[in-house]
């Protein structure tokens, strides 16, 4: 197994995770306020992750600390916009315009880096967006403010990719993932305590919320994505995780009961060949097949 590959399948498990992050927000968000909800999520992810990878943490240097304060500042800006175009829109929505983030990573790439993507990768693109739309957009779409606030956190957290694919590898990958979680928890208990009223959750729907989103949807996940970003390309991450809204489905079918319609499974299919495009190296394959005949 190649290490692209490899990596690729991490990212996949972590976007498992993140299918259900909107669900589990949506929770939060129900005894939460938004930056409270922000600062125990990350805060929690922090100390966790702090402990099982204390190690790391004493031979941290200062440029894994200014890495990770920089890569912070640009995740805390995604979550608050996450945080409040979830609670502002439609879960179907919001899953629609997170996966916009596949959109502006070859956007970004194409004017900062002057990186063209393959021809493969730009199909894979445009077949996951007929997907994401058939899988999530069941009612008029209308631009509100939520909205707004979705399609602003894709454009940060693609930024966050480009950004993490590019310092990751000069560095300790995993003492700069904690140290991310730290930074974030500590911008927005700040935020919290001067905009809102701070406290913890009271009930065991929330904790249980909570606890998901710290340790599976952050803790893990955000760590897991810098450790295979070294690995794999920016485009390939973002299209990866436009399967997000696929598990988001499969969640809510297990725990809500909700099935999709005939339209939603084609665009969960759409989506699951999308990946398979921008994976599969059909060149080679095709080499590879052809060799072997001849033989």
């Amino acid at each position: 197994m190649s290490l692209q590959l490899r990596a690729d399948l991490m990212l996949l498990m972590i976007t498992f995770f993140w299918g259900r992050s909107i669900l589990l927000t949506k929770i939060g968000l129900d005894h939460l306020q938004e930056y409270n909800l922000i600062s125990l999520r990350f805060t929690l992810a922090f100390l966790l992750s702090g402990i099982v990878f204390y190690k790391h943490l004493i031979k941290t240097d200062f440029k894994t600390v200014k890495y990770a304060f920089i890569l912070s500042f640009i995740l805390f800006i995604v979550y608050v916009f996450a945080t409040f175009g979830t609670k502002y829109t439609s879960v179907s929505n919001a899953g629609f315009l997170f996966s916009l983030t596949v959109i502006f990573i070859p956007l970004l790439s194409s004017i900062f880096l002057k990186q063209t993507p393959e021809k493969k990768v730009v199909f894979g693109i445009a077949l996951s967006i007929v997907g994401i739309g058939l899988l999530t957009l069941h009612n008029q779409f209308k631009i509100g403010f939520g909205d707004l606030f979705c399609i602003l956190c894709a454009l940060f957290y693609a930024m966050h990719i480009m950004v993490t694919g590019a310092v990751a590898k000069h560095v300790n990958s995993i003492s700069l993932g904690v140290l991310q979680l730290g930074f974030v928890g500590l911008f927005s208990i700040i935020f919290s305590i001067f905009m809102e009223k701070p406290r913890l959750p009271d009930n065991y729907e929330s904790w249980f919320a909570i606890l998901a989103l710290s340790i599976f949807c952050t803790g893990i996940a955000f760590i897991v994505q810098i450790i295979a970003q070294q690995h794999t390309s920016p485009t390939h991450a973002g299209l990866i995780f436009t399967l997000e809204p696929v598990f988001s489905s499969v969640f809510a079918y297990f725990f809500t009961g909700e099935t999709l319609t005939s339209r939603g499974y084609l665009g969960a299919v759409l989506l699951l060949v999308s990946v398979l495009i921008a994976e599969l190296d059909f060149k080679g394959l095709l080499k590879q097949n052809y060799k072997k005949y001849m033989e």
